[in-house]
């Protein structure tokens, strides 16, 4: 069992930076893939970027590419998003999430272990 805590999201400027982290429990967390979601008002849930176990290869959705960055320090059981140059569009509940076993970073049923939020919010 892995629990999962995210913290770092508030109100912030377009073009500014943030940087989100998931804090998580549980001594194997090197050995799970974890993935950032995130889900805006009105809108279905969206992967945003995901980070493979120890190895560390990453995946992004294009429309962060080149903005955002994650990254994870399994010392101390956390993963990293940076996200810099923001835009309004980047507003949403962003989740952390993992799983052992993760074949398709990108799609969220393959996680079972997430996050309750937090809220990120760019202003223009």
């Amino acid at each position: 069992q892995v629990q999962l805590v995210e913290s770092g999201g508030g109100l912030v400027q377009a073009g500014g930076s943030l940087r989100l982290s998931c804090a998580a429990s549980g001594r194997t967390f090197s050995t799970y893939a974890v993935g950032w979601f995130r889900q805006a008002p009105g809108k279905e849930r969206e992967f945003v970027a995901s980070i493979k176990r120890s190895a560390g290869s990453t995946d992004y959705a294009d429309s962060v590419k080149g903005r955002f960055t994650i990254s994870r320090d399994n010392a101390k059981n956390t993963v990293y998003l940076q996200m810099s140059s923001l835009k309004p569009e980047d507003t949403a509940v962003y989740y952390c999430a993992a799983d052992p076993l993760v074949l398709v970073p990108t799609l969220s049923s393959q996680y079972a272990y997430w996050g309750q939020g937090t809220h990120v919010t760019v202003s223009s």
